[in-house]
């Protein structure tokens, strides 16, 4: 595994660093959840098992070990000090005055391991105004641009899957990596920071660029797109179906299939840019062809013209799809009190030199907390006491 070796504490909450560790995981990185006694919050939104933990919980925190800790106590802070003197990675998505408070700042961390790494997420970053707020997901979408850029002039719409999260994973992900590499040649450890208001205006910043060199104010429209045509979302005799049209080529073959080869040499429709601007018309066109075919008979159709399309799909659906099956997306696995086989889908990459570390379930509460203290010289009677003393 490439990243074999490699100790990881997770104090992350939600997505942004319990996903990024998770990613770190499924390469072979020996990831250790630290929740509260009980269970953090985030174990238990959308309940899917008999002990509450839930779908969201499932998927961030697979193939991780779990010791449950009240960091902040005097015995804690202990425990977080030898856990750290023989680790790589801490990770916690939280305000920095939360992060000093617990002894997880940098500064603190690196005291007791220079080699250590701190990967940090927050909603706003650590400097100006805003730093001190605290932030989801849907915060960075509204502060970037996109939320007022989708949905209709009347009602701005966000993203119901949270990726803005995702990005600050992926790219504190990156960053470790970056902070690995860059230790085997120092030796010394550093800190990542990343932000959710960072990656979401990373994320649209083709739309502020254009803004800014263009000077156009561009309003919501829909599921059309600025810049291809036709582009959009699009009824069919029994469903929807989309298609993103995107180049020369593909629009001409489009002008073949829906029978309109004129529209190739109209100049309304000479680039992407213009296709985007008058894209009403081609959605108005391409909507009367789709309504006299049913979805699938409209995505052969399309496929066999190599134009890009796609059935709307809902949850329930998506994993069922051949394709789907044929990636090995979906690595199921039991969790206890769970309906069935939980279907998590881990880190979407292949390398061709290395398998992911085998698919394992996310942890119980402090399932794994007594082989970890032991792991830490910690003996029976000291593990008991602190069980008795509710510190773990």
């Amino acid at each position: 595994m490439p990243l074999k070796g490699i100790k990881i504490l997770d104090f992350g909450r939600y997505i942004a660093g319990p996903y990024c560790a998770a990613l770190l995981a499924d390469y072979g990185a020996d990831v250790i959840r630290i929740e509260a006694p009980g269970g953090n919050d985030d174990r238990y939104t959308v309940p899917v098992a008999a002990d509450g933990s839930g779908a969201m919980f499932m998927q961030m925190n697979r193939a991780k070990r779990c010791l449950t800790l009240k960091p902040g106590s005097p015995e804690g802070r202990e425990i977080v000090r030898r856990l750290v003197e023989t680790a790589d990675v801490v990770i916690a998505n939280l305000p920095h005055d939360a992060l000093v408070k617990l002894g997880l700042d940098y500064d603190s961390l690196s005291a007791i391991n220079p080699r250590i790494i701190l990967a940090t997420a927050s909603a706003f970053g650590s400097e100006g105004p805003l730093a001190s707020r605290v932030g989801f997901d849907a915060v960075g979408q509204a502060m970037s641009g996109t939320v007022h850029l989708t949905g209709t002039p009347d009602q701005p719409y966000r993203a119901q899957v949270n990726y803005v999260d995702f990005g600050t994973a992926l790219h504190c992900a990156f960053g470790v990596m970056l902070a690995l590499r860059t230790r085997e040649a120092t030796g010394k450890g550093q800190c990542v920071s990343g932000s959710l208001l960072g990656t979401a205006l990373a994320m649209s910043n083709a739309l502020t660029i254009d803004h800014a060199l263009n000077g156009i104010d561009r309003q919501p429209i829909g599921n059309r797109a600025f810049s291809s045509g036709p582009t959009d979302v699009f009824r069919t005799r029994d469903g929807w179906i989309l298609t993103q049209i995107v180049g020369a080529p593909i629009f001409a073959r489009w002008c073949e299939l829906v029978g309109r080869p004129e529209l190739v040499d109209d100049p309304r429709y000479a680039s992407d840019i213009l296709r985007g601007d008058n894209g009403e018309e081609l959605s108005a066109i391409m909507q009367r062809w789709c309504i006299e075919r049913t979805s699938d008979d409209a995505i052969a159709e399309l496929a066999a013209a190599r134009v890009p399309a796609a059935p709307v799909l809902r949850a329930g659906e998506a994993l069922g799809q051949p394709q789907v099956a044929a990636m090995g997306f979906v690595e199921p696995v039991g969790y206890p009190g769970a309906n069935g086989p939980v279907p998590v889908i881990r880190a979407p990459i292949r390398l061709s030199g290395h398998d992911k570390a085998p698919p394992i379930r996310a942890p119980q509460v402090g399932e794994h907390s007594v082989a970890i203290l032991a792991e830490l010289g910690y003996g029976p009677e000291a593990i008991a006491a602190l069980h008795a003393a509710k510190i773990i």
